[in-house]
């Protein structure tokens, strides 16, 4: 008789362990968590921004990867490491029983290139935290208090090693909690997003049963402009181009033939002039077809708070765009921008000079209804428009002579455009998610950003949304980069909230 009590005992205590068997949060427990372990979480993410990851050196991939597969082995994961095209990608895994669901969490380790020079410390790489007025603060003062309006500078800090790390951070809590998800977890982790993930199309193709799975989360991108935690259900792609007008075939002088010989920076400028009109609305025929703005979107839009005044105020500007009527409403159309023109010398390296060419580059934000290719090829019917020929390299002599405008067009089509319903399974998921984890977030329609998500969602068949934790002021891809410590802590608090929701 007492063994079959003792039989009984065992089996009811098998049945209620939290190492074996799901354990859902309170928001108490979540956000207890967050405040316990938010210092060591922040030490280890100190050591991990110290790691150089530019994704065109493979020495920095395979360091940011061998840090990464120690932490998710350590975590309890499986891990594997995937080559892809030459390239290296951390897979890691934890199937909890292979009858649940899974889901698949994307992280982008490798970051923007640096120019150390143009920020405000020693190294982009040697983590700095500043309070609220900019004055460095001690790393040791976290021992006593931590305020939420600190920042860490470091290149990745917001994109995209702080939301990796508030992930790693809420599956360290569960663990040391024994508390199991109540689905699989399966993560990839990309050392080459910021050169669009050029061979994780083919990963994913190649390994579509290995990533399997009934969703996707996205960790990476920054939050609404108003800094409150954000669900983004969608992003824009990108197409690119590079256009460069041809003037004489060498740079000439500028006082021996300025009145004679034409100067291709002003055909370019008046060629990027009439894409535009002064409100920047593209005239470019056919750029917004198909887009649709519904009242319903637009209700969506509305609920959203924006301080577009205070948001104009910040980036220095007098007014905005009239391509939306609100910030996020702008975000859901196309979008045409000169990211860059070289004509010549500036600065100390000016010259007298008529330049022998002028180039602009120039991309393209596409939306699901605008197709990249039929979008680059509207931008090149308009430049012919404008009477330019278009050669694909160098124009010849006697292209020269014949033709009084002479351009190249190169162009790239990058990664797809995304969108997911809000009002869907994984939408209402995550919201459950949400309210054990903050007071307040908003979700997103689609950001203005681009992310190589398309791939997954048409291979693997699933809804995608990313988390947003980062600060919207976070210098992101340029100089002093930063999170706010205080996003930080939310970001566990999210992470954790997300990965003990039932399913």
């Amino acid at each position: 008789m007492t063994r079959k009590i003792t039989i009984l005992l065992l089996f009811v205590f098998t049945l209620t362990s939290p190492a074996l068997f799901s354990q859902s949060m309170t928001k108490m427990e979540i956000e207890q968590s967050a405040t316990k372990y938010l210092k060591n979480s922040l030490l280890a993410f100190r050591e991990f921004l110290a790691l150089p990851n530019d994704g065109k050196y493979p020495e920095q991939i395979e360091t940011n990867l061998k840090w990464c597969e120690k932490a998710f082995t350590d975590l309890g994961f499986e891990t594997r490491k995937i080559v892809s095209q030459g390239v290296p990608h951390l897979y890691a895994q934890k199937i909890i029983d292979p009858k649940k669901k899974n889901v698949l969490f994307y992280l982008q380790i490798d970051g923007q290139p640096v120019d150390s020079s143009a920020w405000h410390q020693m190294s982009p790489f040697q983590a700095v935290i500043k309070d609220k007025n900019g004055k460095p603060v001690d790393w040791k003062s976290l021992d006593t208090a931590i305020d939420p309006d600190y920042k860490i500078f470091a290149r990745s800090a917001s994109d995209s090693k702080g939301p990796a790390s508030c992930f790693m951070t809420a599956l360290k809590i569960m663990q040391d909690k024994q508390v199991a998800a109540d689905f699989n977890i399966k993560v990839i982790m990309d050392f080459q997003e910021e050169m669009s993930s050029p061979t994780i199309a083919q990963l994913v193709q190649d390994h579509r049963d290995l990533l399997a799975a009934d969703r996707l989360l996205i960790m990476d991108g920054t939050r609404h402009i108003s800094n409150l935690p954000t669900l983004t259900f969608g992003a824009r792609g990108i197409s690119t181009i590079t256009l460069t007008v041809f003037g004489a075939k060498e740079n000439l002088h500028s006082g021996q033939y300025g009145n004679y010989a034409p100067n291709p920076a002003f055909a370019l400028a008046r060629i990027l002039a009439s894409m535009k009109d002064k409100d920047g609305r593209v005239l470019i025929d056919g750029f917004y077809d198909g887009i649709n703005i519904s009242e319903a979107d637009k209700k969506i839009f509305a609920a959203i708070p924006e301080d577009l005044p205070e948001l104009d105020q910040r980036l220095g500007i007098s007014q905005a765009e009239k391509v939306g009527v609100t910030y996020e409403e702008s975000m859901q159309f196309p979008s045409l921008n000169v990211r860059g023109m070289r004509a010549g010398w500036v600065g100390k390296e000016v010259r007298t000079i008529i330049p022998s060419t002028a180039v602009a580059e120039i991309d393209i934000r596409l939306v699901p209804e605008t197709e990249g290719q039929r979008m680059v090829n509207l931008v090149r019917k308009h430049i012919e428009s404008q009477g330019v020929t278009l050669t694909d390299a160098d124009p010849t002599h006697g292209e020269r002579a014949k033709y009084p405008l002479l351009a190249s067009f190169d162009y790239r089509i990058g990664t797809k455009p995304f969108r997911t319903d809000i009002d869907s399974d994984i939408g209402h998921w995550l919201d459950k998610a949400m309210t054990r984890a903050v007071d307040k977030h908003v979700n997103i329609r689609a950001t203005g950003g681009s992310q190589p998500m398309a791939t997954f969602i048409e291979t693997l068949d699933l809804p995608a949304v990313s988390i947003r934790i980062p600060n919207p002021d976070n210098n992101i891809h340029g100089p002093n980069e930063n999170i706010r410590i205080g996003n930080f802590r939310e970001g566990i608090k999210m992470c954790l909230a997300v990965l003990t929701e039932k399913l």
